[in-house]
This record gives C-alpha cells, structure tokens and sequence, in this order.
C-alpha cells in the first residue's frame, strides 16, 4: 500500500471513530435526559409553597417542623435513607397531642433541604443535629428517634454526646454487615451517569417494598417524585451509599449502650428491607434495650401499624425522667 492509499485509509478510520463517538456522545447525553428527573434548581422560589420552617446551617439549608406547645418535652426525629421527614407524619402528629415538642427535619440531599456537593458521611449527619438543636436554641437532655438510616444518623450523633440523650429510639434501624466492595456507582467515571440513569428513576416505585401492603399508601410514590425533581438528590444519594461502605453498625450500637441511656427497639416482623433476622445483631449490641416486634408490618411499622407502635414510643416516653429540655426552639 502506497503512503498515499495509507493516509486516506486511516483518514477514513478517523472520520468514522468520530463519527462513532459523536453518535454515541448524542445518544448517551439523550438517554441521560430522558432518564434523569431532576430538572429544576431548588432554590427560593422552589420552596415558596413548601411546609414547615427553614434555617441556615454551616452545610447550607435544612428544612424542618416542630409541632406540639411551646413548653413540650423535645423529641427529635431523623428519617431514612431517603424518604423525606414526613415519614414521621403518624408518630409526630400522637406524640405532639400527648404534649410532646417534635422536631423534624430533611437530612441533606433530602425533601426540601439543600443538597450540598459534599461527601455524605457520619460527620454531616453528627453535624446537621447538633447544629440544628444548637440553632433552635434546644439544650439539656432530650429523646431521639430515627428509622432505618435514621437509626445510623441518630445513633452517630447520641453515641457520641450521650450527654444530650435522655433516651433513642429505634426503628428496624439499618444493621448488619454494609459490603464493602466496589459497585458501578463508586466508579469516578461513569459512577455518577449510572447511578442517575439507572437507580434513580425507578427510586419512588422502588419504596412500595418497604410496606406488606403499598395500596394502603396509594400517594407514597408520587410524595417521594417531588424532592426527585430537583439538581443534587441523586448525587446526595449516590455519595451516601459509598460513604457507607464497610460500615460497621455493631461497634456503632455498642457505643451507643455506653452512653447508658434507655433504647427501645422496635422491628417490623416482615422487613424485607432490613431483615427483622437483623434485630439479633442489633440486641446482642445493645442488651439493655427494650425489643418491640410488630406484627403484620414491614420496615415502617410507624406507619402500617401506627397505633400499635405509637402507643409502644408513648409508653416508654412516659417511663423517662419528667425534666424537660430548655429551648422551645421557633
């Protein structure tokens, strides 16, 4: 082959390698905006409608309720992995009629609440809750509840200032061995386009399996859509599940029976999300805690067996020291 035939011939592999990568460029980029939901930034004019309250933290936004009088016993409320405070809906409407003070709120990257790029790990979420109790003027003892994910967020921040626990409580609380191997998404190339391509869009159909019965939540999916709409959700969720990795929950609840405070555990017999099998991990940690098993219920018995495990929180609630936490929080 002559220089000449050579120069045409890798002339012409060029051309259709860039042909190739422009075609697969413009698919890629379509197939992400197709699949990507988040479309808007979530800024003022986003939360204009928005329920309850918000104030500035050193991470950016948080978003969250308290209900109840004025002159209530706080109790602090963390959600899960990613459905927004509203989880809490049931307890918090109970506990604030038998004159509790509840506060909610959105962790980071959640609900209503900034979604700052910043890796999403125990230091945040120990961060968000002091912050926020110190912002609201909150100071003394006060009781903690979280639910799945919730339980690791509130179980960072009571094991290490068991000085600001009056008592936790725990709802099929994440446990377990978290695998520590690489995924997809840990990737720092493609990770992210994975991730928000393929495990977000189907994120809000995926909640149904945290009840036995989704169709007696009927709005629970399309609830979960709107935090989805806005930039970071996806990038928040993503950081959290790698910061995760290896993580060990049994040196977690071991710290937190040191702090010496009442625990009650309370556990959905048919959790499939974390298994109800989890629950001996969880005791064998803490061996003091009171164990609750719900019946006829998945991972949020807080919501399918509400009366049953509202009454279960109200009773041990009442058995904790009378003193009130100073702050009435605004």
């Amino acid at each position: 082959m002559t220089n000449g035939r050579y120069d045409i011939a890798m002339k012409k592999a060029l051309l259709l390698a860039l042909a190739f990568l422009t075609v697969a460029g413009v698919v890629l980029t379509g197939f992400y905006w197709f699949r990507n939901p988040e479309r808007a930034v979530l800024d003022e004019a986003a939360r204009r409608d928005a329920p309850g309250k918000f104030i500035r933290l050193s991470d950016g936004l948080t978003h969250y309720q308290i209900d109840g009088p004025d002159s209530g016993r706080v109790v602090l409320l963390a959600h899960g992995f990613s459905v927004p405070y509203y989880i809490w809906d049931s307890t918090a409407i109970h506990l604030s009629k038998a004159g509790y003070r509840v506060i909610r709120y959105d962790a980071y990257g959640r609900g209503w609440s900034d979604r700052p790029d910043i890796p999403y790990n125990d230091k945040l979420y120990e961060r968000q809750i002091g912050e926020l109790l110190d912002s609201l003027h909150i100071d003394g003892k006060l009781d903690f509840g979280g639910v799945s994910y919730g339980g690791y967020a509130t179980g960072v921040y009571t094991g290490r200032h068991p000085d600001r626990v009056r008592s936790l409580i725990l709802v099929d609380p994440v446990a377990g061995d978290t695998p520590a191997r690489m995924s997809p998404i840990d990737n720092p190339i493609y990770g992210s386009y994975f991730f928000q391509t393929m495990g977000v869009p189907g994120m809000a159909a995926g909640q149904a399996s945290d009840f036995i019965d989704a169709s007696r939540f009927p709005d629970w999916a399309d609830r979960y859509r709107v935090q989805m709409r806005y930039k970071g959700f996806g990038r928040a969720l993503r950081s959290t599940q790698i910061e995760r990795r290896g993580l060990d929950t049994d040196t977690l609840y071991s710290r937190v029976a040191a702090g010496g405070f009442p625990v009650l555990l309370i556990w959905g017999e048919k959790d499939v999300t974390v298994s109800f099998e989890l629950n001996a991990r969880v005791r064998k940690s803490i061996p003091n805690a009171q164990f609750e098993p719900i019946a006829n219920a998945g991972h949020l018995p807080i919501l399918e067996q509400a009366a049953r495990t509202d009454s279960i929180i109200l009773a041990f609630l009442a058995q904790q020291p009378k003193a009130v936490s100073r702050g009435q929080g605004r």
